[in-house]
């Protein structure tokens, strides 16, 4: 396959490919690097790109799966994060120019997490300064919607649903108060899940409402989410309010259909 394509994979048909060996984690990240600068000009989507520690990690990655030392479906997928999660050495502003040049010393949670997962870090995605939705202030410019460059891509997440939507990761995070995953990936064609209460830790985490606060992934397919979703949950002894309980294989349990599941409405709400 042509470099120039792989972007254009599903972040689950391209760790299969990184899996088989079929696709070198490197070749997969260089395309994205050289899709980023191409792309995002009209955009917005980035307020950095880690070009140096993406490489890093894909090299990482390749040398690991090599010589037998797989991590499972994430292993080399390169992913962007919303600019809210710390990074450990790297910028995070959480959207505003209060933090231009804070750099935090350690890693949220959902990023060593993805570190053990083995995926690459593109880098750190635009929103709402402080994530306070998307009609408050975007101190790094507004974020476009790939589908029409005149309109936004959705709530503070925004970076994350255009970036992903553009083919420019192959799977992002956002994080959702109020609507923020969920909303760019309405508006940009994708698939978000703000997960329950406690599956993912908020650690490191710039907070807007601690006690609303989920980190989670927004993605091209439901299958990229579920192996995205996979890798950050957990219990964190970091964050008290984190569940003690295993992780589902969220992949395995797509097949299962959807039979014997209800839907509930508040019909209260529905009705007025």
């Amino acid at each position: 396959m042509d470099k120039s394509q792989l972007p254009f994979l599903s972040a689950t048909e391209l760790g299969s490919l990184i899996q088989s060996r079929e696709v070198s984690p490197v070749e997969a990240t260089e395309a994205y690097l050289e899709r980023i600068p191409r792309i995002d000009g009209k955009l917005n989507s980035y307020i950095t790109v880690t070009t140096d520690r993406a490489l890093a990690d894909a090299k990482k990655a390749e040398q690991e799966i090599v010589s037998g030392k797989y991590r499972g479906p994430m292993h080399g997928v390169p992913i962007a994060v919303k600019d809210q999660v710390y990074t450990k050495g790297i910028l995070t502003t959480g959207g505003s120019t209060i933090l231009k040049d804070f750099v935090p010393d350690e890693d949220a949670t959902v990023i060593s997490n993805l570190n053990d997962a083995g995926a690459v870090l593109l880098g750190k995605l635009n929103m709402s300064e402080f994530a306070m939705g998307d009609a408050f202030e975007h101190p790094y410019g507004r974020p476009h919607n790939p589908w029409d460059l005149s309109r936004n891509a959705g709530t503070s997440s925004s970076g994350s649903g255009a970036a992903t939507a553009a083919f420019l990761c192959a799977t992002s995070l956002g994080e959702d108060t109020g609507g923020s995953i969920r909303g760019p990936a309405s508006f940009c064609g994708l698939v978000g899940i703000r997960p329950s209460w406690g599956r993912v830790s908020r650690h490191g985490v710039l907070g807007a409402s601690w006690s609303m606060d989920q980190v989670g992934p927004i993605s091209r397919t439901v299958s990229d989410c579920a192996i995205t979703l996979a890798a950050i949950a957990g219990h964190d002894p970091k964050d008290g309010h984190t569940w003690d309980v295993p992780v589902p294989d969220y992949l395995a349990s797509l097949s299962g259909g959807v039979q014997s599941l209800k839907i509930g409405v508040i019909t209260e709400r529905v009705q007025g």
